[in-house]
Parts: C-alpha cells; sequence; structure tokens
C-alpha cells in the first residue's frame, strides 16, 4: 500500500502544531506527513514586538522540534498550490535552483496573513511591519538608528498596534510615540479594561490620536483625513492582516478577503481534500461568527484539521469540540498586561485583569502556546491508528466528501 501524502504548507503556530498533532494520530508506515516552511527556526509571532525593540528571542529549530516524530520538514517558500492537480510548487534554494513540485493526497493550508496596507498610499515604499521576523528585525534596525526627540507613529489600535506602541515607548523613552486609532482607544474592550489602558499609555507619554484616518506614508510623516500632518521619523503599520495572496490564485471556494472556506473540520467546501488552519481559515465559531485571525483561532483549528484527517483517515470518529474564546491578552510593554475576558464569541465582558500580574497571565500564555508547537508530540497520549485500506486505497479517498458526510 502507498503511503496517504499529507502536505502541511506553513509552520506558524497553526501549521507546526497540525504537523506535530497529526503525526501523534497516524500511523508513520500509512502516512507521510511534509512540512513545508520557508525559514528553519520556528517565528514567535506574538512576540514580534520585543523582537522590534532589542529583545533577543530564543532559536527554535524545526529540525530539533521534529526530530524522531515522523514529520519530514522541507525548506522552501511555496511558490503556487494547484488544488486540480494536487500539487504544490516550493522554491529551493536561490533562484538558480529552481523550483521543486511535490504531489499531495490531503493539503493543510496554513500559510497565515501579513500586513495589510490597505491600499493607502506609501506604506509600502515607507513604513515597517511586524506582522514577520524580517519586518522586525527591518524596524528594530531602524530603530536603534533614531535619536532622542525622533518620533514614531503607529498606526492601528486593535492588539498588534497596543502592543507594538507600549512595548516601544516603555524601550526607548527618549522617543516620541504616537498611537494613531480609526475609533476610540480601546473601544473592543470592556470599561475597566478600557481606563486601565489609558492608564498606561498616559504613563508612558505615549500621545493617542483617536478618530484618526491614516490617509498616505511618507517618508518623514503621515498624512490624515482630514489634511493633517503628523511627524514620524518611522511609521509602523498595523492596521490588521491579509491573507497569504498565494491562495488567490487558486480556484479554492475563497470568502471576501481572501480566506478560504471551511466547514466545522477546516475542510474546504469546494475542494475536500484540503484543510486550511489558521489566518487562511474562515471558519465559523459559536453562533456562526467567523473566527478572528489571531493565534488563539489557529491552535484550535489547527488541533481540529489534524484530528479530522486522521479520523478520515482510520475510520474514526470526527471531533466535535467546539472553538469558542476566553479572553484576550495584551501586553502593554514588559511590566504591564492586561487579559480582557470575552464571551464565547469573542465578545468582551467587564470583568478584565490589568497590572503586573496580568503581564504575568500573559507571558505564561505566550510560553504554554509555545511549549505547545516546540513540543508537538508530547502532551497527549500515542493513537498512532492504522489507515483503513479502502480509505488509501485511491490517492486522496479518504479526505473526500465520500469518506464522511458533512
Amino acid at each position: 500500500m502507498n503511503k496517504h501524502r499529507v502536505i502541511v504548507l506553513g509552520a506558524g503556530y497553526a501549521g507546526a502544531v497540525a504537523a506535530g498533532r497529526l503525526a501523534k494520530r497516524v500511523h508513520g508506515e500509512d502516512v507521510s506527513i511534509t512540512l513545508v516552511n520557508a525559514e528553519p527556526d520556528f517565528v514567535e509571532r506574538v512576540r514580534l514586538h520585543q523582537l522590534a525593540v532589542g529583545q533577543e528571542l530564543p532559536a527554535r529549530p524545526f529540525a530539533e522540534m521534529f526530530a524522531g516524530t515522523g514529520v519530514e520538514l522541507r525548506l522552501g517558500r511555496v511558490t503556487a498550490v494547484d488544488v486540480d492537480r494536487r500539487t504544490v510548487a516550493v522554491g529551493v534554494g536561490g533562484e538558480a535552483d529552481g523550483v521543486e513540485e511535490l504531489a499531495y493526497d490531503t493539503l493543510v493550508y496554513a500559510l497565515g496573513s501579513g500586513w495589510d496596507d490597505h491600499g493607502v498610499p506609501g506604506v509600502k515604499e515607507h513604513a515597517h511591519e511586524i506582522a514577520s521576523r524580517p519586518g522586525a528585525l527591518r524596524l528594530r534596525e531602524r530603530l536603534a538608528r533614531l535619536a532622542a526627540g525622533e518620533s514614531v507613529v503607529v498606526v492601528g489600535g486593535g492588539l498588534t498596534g497596543v502592543e507594538a506602541a507600549t512595548e516601544i515607548a516603555e524601550a526607548r523613552p527618549d522617543l516620541r510615540v504616537t498611537l494613531a486609532v480609526r475609533g476610540e482607544l480601546g473601544d473592543w474592550l470592556g470599561p475597566k479594561a478600557q481606563q486601565y489602558l489609558r492608564k498606561v499609555v498616559d504613563g508612558l507619554g505615549i500621545t493617542a490620536l483617536e478618530r484618526t484616518s491614516v490617509t498616505g506614508v511618507e517618508a518623514d510623516r503621515v498624512t490624515t483625513a482630514d489634511g493633517a500632518g503628523i511627524p514620524a521619523a518611522v511609521t509602523v503599520w498595523n492596521a490588521g492582516f491579509a491573507v497569504n495572496p498565494i491562495v488567490a490564485a487558486t480556484t479554492l471556494e475563497l470568502a471576501d478577503g481572501g480566506r478560504i472556506v471551511v466547514d466545522e473540520t477546516m475542510r474546504s467546501l469546494s475542494h475536500p481534500d484540503v484543510y486550511a488552519v489558521g489566518d487562511a481559515a474562515l471558519a465559523a465559531g459559536p453562533g456562526g461568527k467567523p473566527l478572528r485571525m489571531s493565534c488563539a483561532s489557529g491552535v484550535p483549528t489547527a488541533w481540529q484539521a489534524a484530528d479530522a484527517i486522521a479520523a478520515r483517515l482510520t475510520g474514526g470518529k470526527l471531533p466535535k469540540v467546539p472553538i469558542r474564546y476566553f479572553n484576550q491578552c495584551v501586553s502593554l510593554g514588559r511590566k504591564a498586561g492586561l487579559i480582557q475576558y470575552v464571551t464565547a464569541d469573542d465578545r468582551s465582558v467587564r470583568a478584565a485583569l490589568t497590572g503586573r500580574f496580568a503581564a504575568r497571565y500573559k507571558e505564561l500564555v505566550c510560553k504554554s502556546a509555545v511549549w505547545g508547537v516546540t513540543h508537538p508530540t508530547m502532551g497527549m497520549p500515542a493513537r498512532r491508528r492504522r489507515v483503513a485500506p479502502q480509505r488509501a486505497a485511491q490517492p486522496g479517498a479518504a479526505a473526500g466528501l465520500a469518506a464522511t458526510p458533512r
């Protein structure tokens, strides 16, 4: 019997967890699992604001993480996906080394997201981003060259923008940091958390420009919808995320915004041999509300996909654990933080934790998340089941619509 070929694209939180969990669920003699990623180390995306201000993050090589798990690591940048031919094109080495084509029976698409410039003039040319490690390192280098008194404008008042602004202001109190938000500062938080956020922002000397839309970015300033110019030696753009554009060139069913439409098991509605996890997936949470792009969504979707693939291959029971939210964790520099408790569908409630205890709580959450990624086959019992012969007889059959009805 030929091995059922599973390819996982992307080794962020969702992709790495999906590959490791699946390796724990299926037998290596029946299933091959290949993890494709452009970098050899795991990137703690939720800590990139720390990297940007000069803090060092430990190296976490995939070769060590997946040693002995049966997961094969393939280093290279995904250049195309053909879901009709069931192939993936991967650029290997330099440009002269060309492209390698990999065939799959089941694909897990976990290429995630990057920054979204929203078409605002000058963003790509002049702004910095911290949605990727290269971007965070470029910002780090630029911030290190700034002299005392120079200005930094952080655009975007969501989790990433708030964390970036407070981290920069704490690490470099000699800089003038401005946070530009379209609505009110912390308007997505409950009253207690919002009040605390304002207190921390004021204490760090950050200027919060509320109800401000940035309409242009230049090398030394940003412009707003009312025509005002704000000096900015450095602009940090955190106004949302965009799905990796590779998926737009496929025939997968996509929602507005480019995310792959999936069912409750993270399987594509249009191509049942494709699963999407993390930021790439448009998955429904409680009440049918789409899950937001975040680590808090990505890891549970990876669990769901891995368990569903294993179940369909081995004839097991499909997972039916609903994905829900519990809290939002925000670091405000290294000394403060806030934990906003939320409803199952991610709406803020009055209850919140603040201060140093919340900072330690957020740190524990970050460490727990990375531990789960870097120990992919630990923390759960071994259940490596054999693939049912009839499900592996034809390539892709185990993942197809005929295997288990939606």
